[in-house]
């Protein structure tokens, strides 16, 4: 039975989804003004996890995650630049996909874009001034009234009262109350804009993605999920907007993934501790990366240092090493105790971390079955691969990955494979200096050799 750790309610819930077998979720996406960092790619991560997890359980899954391709840090890029938002948008959009590419992200099923979708946001913000909830006030802009929805506060358990008495309008604020945020945005000169009864301007960032929840899933959906930053004010404010648009319940199940942090610092610019998704796999393989953030369980920090890359390596060629010369099933004991305890720990809030150690007890399994007759073993390497397959792992071949990545400079695999042969020639021949020189040579250039009766399998150290 699937529990989710709902964060309306601070607490586990059983998950049963508005229509039998079938599940719509939504994902808040990237702001598209600059390469990803670390931190998006833990949420991308997670709920791709969670995704696959939810459809190898049975479910017909609708993931849908947006872009956001107008807003103020996007203006601002672009005008740096000399280009038009267009322009930047599009170029970091096709970065963002290569980096999902690179850390096996499947796409989602829909990806709107707000630029796309701005009748419909200009739709639901007429809506909301029928409705008495938005006010255009006199500088162009449009906010809503806070005070006019009862629950606000509910998802991060705050209160208006106390929320209200650290607020302060500022001067020139044309807000009926300091709480009050934006929906539509009058344009200033220069900026791009679109019509609307209010005059020129662009929508906030808020009510983007009401208008795209509504348009892709509905009006009442199952799932919404984002990073730790959202709950407030961003995912707060669409559940006021699209409730009280809608007139019905927004979401039933909310998730937020954890935070980052760099040597257990938060992750900042200003402390030169921020990395990009790119700049992290120029130095480590792709599931390596995947499998730190895969690691922890998704609500909890996971810390990205160089200790816990090592340590996600280690694991990895440990389910490798244990899949070596296992020869390959395609049938899979669906029924078997490790399947049944890794399904447990997943349906228990999407528990990664302990799904994962049922992984390490399968390939502690697969190797003292392989010291007796490795085909005895095939049946719980097939399992292994299977269960790894779930949480986006275990997809390459098992030598490809124990060669490792080389380093810049380093040697490629073409020539090391040549060196193997020179000096399996050498042997043939009874050179044994020559051997003996070759394997030196390889190993000064940290190219392990292991030498077995059907040949010499080499790898990289560390």
């Amino acid at each position: 039975m699937l529990q989710l750790h709902n964060t309306l309610t601070n607490g586990k819930q059983v998950f049963e989804p508005i229509e039998a077998g079938k599940i719509r979720m939504y994902v808040c996406g990237m702001t598209v003004y600059d390469y990803c960092h670390i931190g998006h790619a833990r949420v991308m991560v997670s709920f791709d996890v969670i995704t696959r997890y939810l459809r190898y359980r049975g479910y017909e899954v609708e993931y849908v995650r947006n872009i956001t391709d107008v807003d103020d840090k996007i203006i601002k890029r672009a005008a740096e630049n000399g280009e038009t938002p267009t322009q930047l948008t599009e170029r970091f959009i096709e970065a963002m996909h290569e980096d999902e590419r690179a850390l096996n992200v499947l796409p989602p099923n829909q990806e709107p874009r707000a630029t796309a979708h701005m009748q419909d946001i200009i739709a639901m913000v007429a809506n909301l001034i029928d409705k008495g909830f938005a006010y255009a006030a006199a500088n162009g802009d449009v906010y809503y009234r806070v005070d006019k929805f009862e629950n606000y506060g509910a998802l991060t358990n705050r209160k208006l009262d106390e929320m209200r008495a650290g607020a302060r309008i500022e001067i020139g604020d044309s807000k009926e109350n300091p709480l009050d945020f934006v929906l539509w945005k009058a344009a200033k000169a220069g900026e791009v804009s679109w019509a609307s009864p209010w005059g020129d301007g662009r929508p906030g960032w808020h009510i983007e993605c009401s208008a795209m929840t509504k348009c892709c899933l509905g009006d009442h959906f199952d799932i919404h999920g984002g990073g730790p930053d959202l709950p407030f004010p961003h995912h707060e404010n669409e559940i006021a907007q699209s409730e009280a648009a809608n007139g019905t319940k927004f979401v039933n199940y909310w998730l937020h993934a954890g935070a980052v942090r760099v040597n257990k610092e938060k992750m900042s610019k200003s402390l030169g501790n921020f990395f990009t998704i790119r700049e992290v796999l120029a130095k480590y393989p792709a599931e390596v990366v995947r499998y730190l953030l895969t690691a922890s369980h998704y609500r909890s920090q996971i810390d990205y240092s160089e200790d816990s890359l090592i340590e996600a390596q280690s694991a990895l060629e440990r389910f490798y090493t244990a899949l070596l010369d296992v020869p390959a099933l395609d049938e899979v004991d669906e029924k078997s105790d490790f399947i049944s305890r890794f399904n447990h720990a997943m349906d228990d809030d999407l528990n990664s971390r302990e799904a994962l150690a049922v992984l390490f007890d399968l390939a502690r399994e697969i190797n003292r079955l392989k010291r007796e007759d490795v085909s005895s073993a095939a049946p719980l390497a097939a399992q292994l691969k299977y269960l790894g397959n779930v949480m986006g792992l275990l997809l390459q071949d098992p030598v490809d990955f124990l060669r490792g990545q080389a380093d810049e400079g380093g040697l490629t695999d073409t020539q090391i494979d040549s060196l193997v042969a020179q000096r399996n020639q050498a042997k043939a021949d009874k050179d044994f200096t020559r051997a003996d020189a070759v394997r030196d040579e390889l190993k000064n250039q940290g190219i392990v050799l292991e030498d077995s009766r059907s040949g010499t399998r080499w790898r990289r150290e560390g």
